[in-house]
């Protein structure tokens, strides 16, 4: 492949950074990442981006950054002023999403949550509100209002970290692999590993259920705008086997946060052009 500019998106999560290259940006509604990679959160995993990079043929390339963690976040950057200095690089905040936050501390807010509701602003039917699930180490269930502002949400523990939770303060329950929950399990376990992926699975799915349905009452009682039904997004590892088991309105996004990013890194490209 001819070496071509591109433009980066980069989603650092609590354990992962998953990366999306974006070679054409050109006028579709929302679109996806041409290239995508996942690597671990540790320093030794950065190297494979060179590789990756040569491989899909981006020579020069902006890097735009939506971070929740703090140290992997400036280990990519010492990497790229290091690797590829000529490089711009765009750490992203809240107040650069040109997004509407209804919450009292816009700023401590995780741009992840924030980067989310974007694009499924964007994704929305117009005049309905949206919620957003991501269901990664936490899981996150958030509210877009009709007019497409953020109006807060929910965090509870992910599929992962309630399985370690049950292991390191009981004595006696083993720790289940929930890389293997790509599927419903059976809801009555007939072993104490089944008992417990049942309820690891169909817990986190009866939370996501009940928050989306507190918070479409809310938004209704609160603000007659919000009376439509609401489109229901899902992103993050466990999204595809989730989604289905919401209804006809839930829709899977795996890189719904990436192109957040890229929404973002055209709004400020845009602002920046008309000055």
């Amino acid at each position: 492949m001819s070496k071509q500019a591109a433009l980066i998106a980069v989603d650092i999560g609590n354990a992962r950074t998953k990366l999306g290259v974006f070679l054409a940006t050109g006028p579709e509604r929302l679109p996806e990442p041409d290239e995508t990679l996942q690597i671990d959160n540790q320093i030794e995993h950065l190297d494979s981006l060179g590789a990756w990079l040569d491989r899909i043929g981006v020579e020069q390339s902006s890097w735009w950054i939506g971070s929740v963690n703090r140290p992997a976040a400036t280990r990519l950057v010492d990497w790229l002023r290091e690797r590829r200095p000529d490089d711009p690089v765009t750490l992203l905040s809240a107040a650069d999403l040109g997004l509407k936050v209804e919450v009292a501390r816009p700023d401590m807010v995780g741009v992840d949550r924030l980067l989310d509701a974007l694009a499924a602003s964007h994704l929305r039917r117009p005049g309905h509100p949206a919620v957003v699930v991501d269901v990664g180490t936490a899981i996150t269930v958030d509210l877009v209002s009709a007019d497409g502002a953020f109006r807060g949400g929910a965090i509870l523990p992910g599929i992962a970290m309630s399985a370690r939770a049950l292991h390191e303060f009981t004595d006696l329950l083993p720790l289940v692999e929930t890389s293997a929950l790509t599927s419903p399990p059976a809801a009555v376990g007939t072993s104490t590993e089944q008992a417990m992926e049942s309820g690891l699975f169909w817990g986190a799915v009866g939370s996501i259920r009940e928050l989306i349905g507190q918070m479409t009452a809310d938004a209704s009682a609160n603000d007659r705008d919000d009376a439509a039904e609401p489109d229901v997004f899902l992103t993050g590892g466990a999204g595809p086997a989730v989604a289905h088991l919401l209804g006809p309105s839930a829709h899977c996004v795996p890189q719904l946060t990436l192109t957040g990013i890229l929404l973002a890194a055209r709004a400020m490209a845009s602002g920046m052009a008309e000055r």
